[in-house]
């Protein structure tokens, strides 16, 4: 499994059309051989969080360089993001608890 950690702060003028692109680019994602998950959370501060799980580095390579999602990465760029940064990872360790109710 690979992990993308994108955190970001988005301009306020264009969050409403953001949101929108953003829908797509997880629909796209969900489509994708490989894909896991897609969690996107956001901090009192504004900041946000986006978490997104592929079985292989390979997998999230072939979601990075489709080419609309490359287009869209270039219109966050131009239009959406104010910043952010981007972390890619493989885990070290896992481990799971889930509480069964009785």
């Amino acid at each position: 499994m690979v992990i993308s950690v994108f955190r970001s702060r988005l301009r306020p003028e264009n969050e409403a059309d953001f949101l929108a692109l953003a829908d797509r680019m997880m629909a796209i994602a969900e489509s994708m051989p490989g894909f896991l998950s897609y969690k996107v959370f956001t901090a009192p501060d504004g900041e946000r969080c986006s978490i997104v799980e592929f079985a292989s580095h390979e997998q999230l390579l072939a979601w990075r360089n489709r080419p609309e999602h490359r287009a869209a990465q270039q219109e966050g760029r131009d239009r959406y993001y104010a910043s952010y940064s981007l972390q890619v990872a493989e885990p070290v360790r896992e481990s799971r608890f889930e509480h069964e109710a009785s």
